[in-house]
């Protein structure tokens, strides 16, 4: 068919550059090796280095082998390696990318002849082919052998002297890995070798120890050390030169050994240097390997042969007990001599004292120190015993002190007595001097002391009021917790929870804590539904408690004045953040908490006890016996702290109600957990005590208090009992409790010893001839065991001079010991002061006053 001229100039513009030769029906692509024709893909191989030398038996070489592609050509080549014999190729063949080298290794095995050789790649694609020539050599291996060595080269012993010592190694070249043995020959006369043959690896150097004997002659002589293994043999010398008698000295202590009482011993060490082959230098004797905290004085000595010197170990108090090696050690030029003193250190004598931590000794408030080993009946009299310091304060001490054994600080121990006053201070002294060891002010900045809210209660400020509570095992050194009232520039009240190091005073981490709280009620002072804690209302009156790591707070108003309820408010005593809040009239008024001081108590449940003072108790009740409104005022209460704190239990009395709008409540005195009761059929009871205004003591059991009965006869309260007619006054105290005795002192009152008999309290066995008049008193118990016991209490009126008394406790009307019975008033120490009891340990009595705290004891 034909084609058009415009067709056919359409084809020549458009398809030449495409190659094509004609246009119109048909066309074709040149190719071939004509004319215009198209090369051919292909490649070429190369390899790198292109001639090895080749050890026999020895590593191989590494060879790089590439294909290079040529006119496109993208396939793959495979690489077949052919050699002489006795030569091995890894691996033995390859396929290579163009462009990508790989590597073989290429070795000779250890029969491999030496000589030239060559090595042949043989590259295939397809029916592409390509081949190239490596050239390598085989050389014969090396033989194994060694050198020897020795170090030093050249050395000096000393006749009679202390050796010298060489080191002596082989070393291995061409792989070599024979045992080499050593003899040393050329030695003098008088000198040895030590060992005087080796036989070394090569590699791991060993040493000989020369010295010459005390006859050896002085002069020079050149060792050979000889090493062989098998027909292998070398050498290496060794110039030596003996020298004379060289003068020198010996170091000897005086003892050799020490046992030393830390705080208590200070032990001498002489030390003497003795002179050798004429020495007559000096010797400067350094001391190392002292137990922590123990020094010598001096550190250091300089001696003279044949004169001794001493140097005196002091040994702290806080000294580890232990064993150590103590060394001395001597330098003179390059002479160094050492001699060793073994130290043996014994621990500190310990007070056995036990440490009063909370009010009353624990948290059954029992007020027992059961372990009083000095203070008995028959040395408790005034020829023996009497006043023997006062630890004078800044203002009343209306808290019982506490005290610890054995606190570190500065460096010594000591037994330590803490007292907090009404002017916000808190004080420790050492309990066995009275010096002041720390003394710390709570009071904030711009702030003062409260004043009394014309309340005489607490008068004529208000501070610190209630019994701290330590943890010994909180932070570096223990802790001490206290509540301080304050009052601003503003005129405004604040309550604030501090924690203080036992050892420094210091406010610790988290201290101290503002307290302020609310509770769901309808109660005085409440807004939207919420009674509200309001610090200017209240003061900390009731000792603090520390159960489970929670600090437990009881809050009491000013002289029954104003709008207050009764509050129980914990806190973490690791970061002081409230934990629980409870209040016990949220829907009413009143049932504060104070108790006269006593502190909140506990079991071993976790359960808190405590006596509510006069205030709103509901007498509509939910299913268990609970007033609907929760409001228990004037009441025995069970606290549980299993998760929120909730009252878990009570006791009111039938007149409850009577007996609170005539201030005659329950709370007014002090609780006290008894210890495990069994009745006569064997059956144990947990029991709680306490008494108030009304006379009458109340057993509780504390698994099924009673609750409540409004039955107009008294004998129907449901109480596990109660004793009437026994006590002679209102009661503004907390009893004492010793081998199964219970010890009651009311307002114009005996003292009287109440016995438990079959977990039942009997009529009063005993009485203390002596009356004590307002507030009353509450005892304290010193005793060894159960036996010593003796009955501590005070006459502590405001408005008159205070007198501790000491009663047999076995039969209180033998009173053993009062304050007034020394002449011209040995043992007076001034105006009583309300709500305070006797704290006895460690064979002292220790009584809080309005200006410090009197101490008793047994006279010098």
């Amino acid at each position: 068919m034909g084609v058009s001229s415009k067709a056919l100039a359409w084809c020549w513009s458009s398809l030449l550059c495409l190659g094509l030769v004609s246009c119109g029906s048909g066309s074709h692509v040149a190719t071939g090796d004509g004319p215009g024709a198209t090369p051919a893909a292909d490649f070429t191989l190369s390899a790198t280095p292109s001639s090895l030398t080749l050890t026999a038996g020895g590593a191989g070489q590494q060879l790089s082998v590439s294909a290079v592609g040529s006119n496109d050509f993208t396939g793959m080549v495979s690489v077949a390696i052919t050699g002489p014999a006795g030569v091995t190729v890894q691996p033995a063949t390859l396929n290579l990318t163009p462009g990508a080298a790989q590597s073989v290794s290429v070795g000779a095995g250890a029969n491999a002849v030496a000589g030239g050789g060559t090595l042949t790649l043989t590259g295939s694609s397809g029916t592409l082919s390509h081949s190239i020539a490596v050239s390598e050599t085989v050389v014969a291996a090396a033989a194994g052998d060694f050198s020897l060595t020795a170090t030093p080269s050249a050395l000096t012993v000393v006749a009679g002297g202390a050796g010298q010592t060489i080191s002596v190694n082989a070393i291995s070249t061409n792989s070599f890995a024979g045992a080499v043995s050593v003899a040393i020959t050329g030695l003098p006369a008088g000198v040895t070798a030590q060992p005087a043959t080796q036989t070394l690896t090569p590699g791991t150097p060993q040493s000989v120890s020369l010295s010459a004997n005390a006859n050896a002659v002085a002069g020079s002589s050149m060792l050979t050390l000889t090493g062989m293994s098998g027909t292998l043999s070398h050498s290496a010398t060794v110039a030596l030169m003996v020298s004379g008698p060289q003068p020198d000295y010996t170091l000897t202590l005086s003892p050799a050994s020490l046992n030393v009482v830390a705080g208590t011993t200070s032990a001498s060490v002489s030390v003497t240097v003795s002179g050798v082959n004429a020495f007559s230098g000096t010797v400067s004797v350094a001391i190392t390997g002292l137990p922590s905290g123990v020094t010598a004085n001096p550190a250091t000595l300089t001696l003279t042969p044949g004169v001794a010197q001493s140097t005196t170990l002091t040994v702290p108090p806080l000294t580890a007990a232990g064993s150590s090696t103590v060394n001395f050690t001597g330098t003179a030029g390059s002479l160094v001599h050492s001699a060793s003193l073994a130290l043996t250190v014994q621990a500190a004598p310990m007070t056995n004292a036990p440490d009063v931590t909370t009010y009353h000794y624990d948290v059954a408030r029992d007020g027992l120190n059961a372990k009083e080993t000095i203070l008995t009946p028959d040395n408790v009299k005034s020829t023996q015993f009497g006043k023997i310091g006062f630890y004078t304060v800044d203002s009343k001490v209306d808290g019982e002190p506490l005290y610890l054994a054995n606190v570190p600080i500065g460096g010594q121990y000591h037994n330590v007595l803490y007292v907090v006053t009404e002017h916000d201070s808190v004080y420790a002294f050492d309990a066995d001097s009275g010096a002041q060891i720390w003394k710390t002010s709570i009071i904030g900045s711009g702030e003062t002391t409260s004043d009394d809210h014309g309340c005489g209660q607490i008068s004529p400020e208000i501070g610190i009021t209630s019994t701290p509570v330590i943890d010994r095992g909180l932070g570096p050194n223990g802790a001490l917790f206290t509540v301080g009232m304050t009052k601003d520039a503003s005129k405004n009240y604040h309550q604030r929870l501090h924690a203080l190091d036992v050892a420094t005073g210091a406010e610790m981490s988290g201290s101290p804590t503002e307290v302020i709280a609310s509770y769901p009620g309808t109660g005085d002072n409440s807004q939207n539904g919420s009674v509200v804690f309001n610090p200017a209302q209240y003061a900390e009156r009731a000792g603090l408690l520390l159960l489970n790591g929670t600090i437990y707070t009881g809050w009491t108003s000013h002289c029954d004045k104003g709008l207050y309820t009764g509050w129980v408010i914990g806190y973490s005593e690791t970061t002081l953040q409230q934990t629980q809040v409870l209040n016990v009239t949220p829907n009413g008024s009143e049932g504060s908490i104070w108790m006269s001081g006593d502190g909140l108590g506990a079991d071993s449940s976790g359960n808190i006890y405590f006596l509510d003072a006069n205030g709103t108790f509901d007498t509509t009740f939910d299913a268990l016996g609970f007033p609907i409104k929760g409001d228990y005022g004037n009441g025995m209460l069970k606290l549980s702290t299993n998760g929120k704190l909730a009252v878990g239990d009570y006791f009111q009395t039938y007149d409850t109600t009577t007996e609170s709008a005539e201030d005659f409540d329950l709370g007014s005195g002090g609780e006290l957990l008894l210890p495990d009761q069994t009745d006569s059929d064997g059956i144990v009871h947990h029991l709680i005590v306490g008494a108030g205004k009304d006379r009458n003591i109340y057993l509780a059991d504390r698994d099924n208090m009673g609750k409540y009965n409004p039955a107009s006869n008294p004998q129907d309260n449901n109480i596990y009992q109660e004793v009437r007619g026994q006590l002679g006054g209102l009661v503004y105290s907390t009893p004492a409790y010793f081998n199964g005795i219970l010890y009651y002192g009311a307002v114009n009152d005996s003292v009287k010893a109440f016995p438990l008999t079959n977990a039942m309290l009997t009529t009063y066995s005993s009485q203390s001839s002596m009356k004590f008049p307002y507030p009353g008193t509450t005892p304290g118990i010193s005793a060894n065991g159960t036996q010593n016991g003796i009955v501590w209490a005070l006459e502590s009126s405001t408005g008159s001079n205070g007198v501790l008394h000491a009663f047999d406790a076995t039969n209180l009307a033998r009173e053993l010991y009062n304050s007034g019975q020394a002449a011209n008033g040995r043992d007076s120490f001034g105006t009583g002061n309300k709500f305070i009891t006797p704290m006895i340990v460690n064979g002292k009595v220790y009584v809080g006053t309005q200006t410090g705290v009197a101490v008793f004891g047994l006279l010098q």
